[in-house]
């Protein structure tokens, strides 16, 4: 009798085990979930919407089998104050890793405390922090360009434009007046691509006379403003305009035409970014040049850093300068190649902050 309910137990588990096998099978796999928070200087800048926007493209294309990204998105509208609070609400929230765009690069210092104590990673992009700072704690890391080689190339673009057409110096004298529209008055990406650009036109034998600089902000209403004075006060003595990015020499080019210069009587106008209306700007003939900043490409590596550092898998995939910073090359744009930036079916963006 013993025996036989043995034999019936064992029998039982027997049945028992393909029943919690299947099971096992059937069970879903976890989802792992990443949320990103961002928040960036200022929701007016042209370039960092659309690579804000191709960024969200990037991370839904990095959803694969189980793994679920959700964004964030805040506008500090020029505050660092606001931004140190958007920061604070973003970890509240349960953001695993933060992408800042700081509003002022040189004063990081609250948000990487938070970050730290709170063990969230921060990507900083397009406005550089101090290299002291970075170097703050192992978890913060910067992805942007080099702002000396896009005003290297924005000089070389003037200087190729200039030697190639001698209407530009219109009053032959043989030296070219020039103004410049900068960004925020101390930004260093600012100075730097005003000094190299100027230093590379010389460097060209391109015999200068400056005629001004005014801070515009990187806005091109401000621009707009900054050029209309200028143009009561020297009239048609420009003969180049550099700005520090596309948004200003849209404004400069604005400022012309409410003036009713027409297209010939424009000075030579150069920006930086290669934003979409910049390269439209180019194909019209209204900007001669621009120097396209990868806006996709610095999303792209945006994306996948910040999925690697919560995942763990990827960062040897990285292409790190000294291991914290990510850097996108600048490459020129004129009219002969304008096109191979254009997007033939481009999308309006969608992207909603707050």
């Amino acid at each position: 009798m013993k025996i036989r309910k043995i034999l019936a137990a064992a029998l039982v588990v027997c049945m028992g085990i393909p029943f919690l096998c299947s099971c096992a099978r059937q069970e879903p796999s976890r989802t792992e979930k990443i949320h990103v928070g961002v928040t960036y200087y200022n929701q007016s800048d042209t370039f960092l919407n659309g690579l804000l926007d191709s960024f969200r493209k990037q991370l839904t294309a990095l959803e694969e089998g189980n793994l679920e990204i959700t964004v964030t998105i805040r506008d500090a509208g020029g505050s660092q104050r606001t931004q140190d609070d958007q920061v604070k609400e973003l970890i509240d929230a349960g953001c695993d890793v933060l992408c800042v765009n700081l509003v002022d690069r040189a004063d990081p210092s609250e948000i990487i405390d938070l970050a730290r104590e709170n063990d969230v990673p921060i990507i900083f992009f397009n406005r550089e922090p101090v290299a002291e700072d970075l170097m703050q704690w192992e978890k913060l890391y910067y992805v942007g360009a080099d702002a000396q080689q896009s005003g290297i190339m924005q000089g070389e673009l003037a200087a190729e434009a200039i030697k190639s057409n001698d209407r530009i110096d219109r009053n032959n004298d043989g030296k070219i007046q020039y103004v410049v529209l900068e960004g925020e008055a101390g930004h260093q990406d600012a100075i730097i691509r005003t000094e190299n650009a100027v230093e590379t036109l010389r460097d060209n034998s391109i015999e200068l006379e400056k005629l001004s600089y005014q801070i515009a902000n990187w806005n091109r209403a401000q621009a707009q403003n900054r050029m209309e004075q200028l143009l009561s006060q020297y009239h048609d003595q420009i003969e180049l305009v550099l700005a520090n990015n596309d948004d200003m020499a849209l404004g400069a080019i604005d400022a012309y035409k409410k003036a009713n210069y027409t297209e010939n009587a424009l000075p030579l106008v150069l920006g930086i970014d290669g934003t979409d209306v910049g390269l439209q700007a180019v194909v019209s003939s209204d900007m001669w040049g621009t120097v396209y900043n990868d806006k996709e490409g610095q999303a792209e590596a945006m994306a996948k850093l910040a999925v690697a550092i919560i995942t763990g898998k990827g960062m040897e995939d990285i292409d790190f300068k000294n291991g914290k910073y990510v850097y996108l090359p600048y490459s020129k744009i004129t009219q002969e190649n304008v096109g191979d930036y254009l997007k033939d079916n481009a999308e309006d963006s969608t992207m909603e902050v707050s």
